[in-house]
């Protein structure tokens, strides 16, 4: 699209989210939990936990917490158990937005979210209000590197697709294939990629003014700064004059 960045936009976020790195500890720990919960402590036979580790090293959390975290979900150590939800709606400006959770206290969970959206001018909707305007992938983004190198090792490796974008390179798989194809990747000599997760991908979005954007990204920071609150997607665009003047 053009005269809008998304790598701009994904950049924007990171570097919010980053400095937020207590709350990202409390939300990995809480992943890990979880992930061990539902598919046991061992991460070479459980895609989610492996996923949720690595996560946890890049953000440097120390062994020791995840060691613990992972005995707390398998039930070596006692714990708590986090129950998943996912909220729907739209937020400001229209924005298609779905929220997940894991949470102690799903009451309490439904009425911060609610009061979230309100706040901003935004509206939480029945399950599946959105969710049809995204698709999960596993997306894997490199901001360096050879275009036509890293499309043939994609490709070979199963990926769905590559996007470039301003020497930046989004690769989509399937969820089922993303642990393969980043592995792949790895042994073609693509190893550190800027971000990897499994993320749903809107198949439209909605353009942001200045006004929009402002109101958008506050609502967004409220819902991130919710301890119960792992993951929060839309399908907003903010053009890059935009992003310029947004800083």
């Amino acid at each position: 699209m053009a005269g809008h960045s998304k790598w701009a936009n994904i950049k924007f976020r990171k570097g919010a989210q980053d400095k937020k790195r207590g709350k990202i500890f409390t939300k990995l720990i809480r992943e890990i939990t979880t992930a061990a919960r539902i598919g046991g402590g061992d991460s070479s036979a459980n895609p989610r936990l492996r996923s949720a580790i690595i996560a946890a090293r890049q953000g440097n959390m120390p062994k020791d917490t995840i060691d613990k975290a992972v005995k707390r979900g398998s039930g070596d150590l006692d714990g708590v158990d986090y129950v998943e939800t996912r909220f729907e709606g739209y937020g400001p400006a229209g924005v298609a937005v779905l929220v997940d959770t894991l949470t102690d206290n799903n009451n309490r969970t439904v009425a911060d979210v609610r009061h979230i959206f309100t706040k901003y001018g935004g509206n939480m909707g029945t399950a599946g209000c959105v969710a049809f305007m995204f698709d999960k992938k596993g997306q894997i983004i490199f901001d360096s590197g050879d275009e036509d190198a890293l499309m043939e090792a994609a490709l070979e490796a199963g990926a769905d697709d590559m996007i470039a974008d301003g020497g930046v390179f989004e690769v989509l798989t399937s969820p089922e294939d993303f642990e393969n194809v980043k592995e792949a990747l790895a042994k073609a000599g693509f190893a550190n990629p800027r971000s990897s997760e499994i993320t749903m991908i809107p198949q439209n979005t909605t353009t942001l003014d200045e006004k929009g954007a402002t109101s958008f990204f506050k609502f967004l920071d409220m819902l991130e700064d919710n301890d119960d609150v792992q993951h929060v997607y839309s399908n907003m665009d903010v053009p890059d004059e935009v992003m310029e003047k947004l800083g």
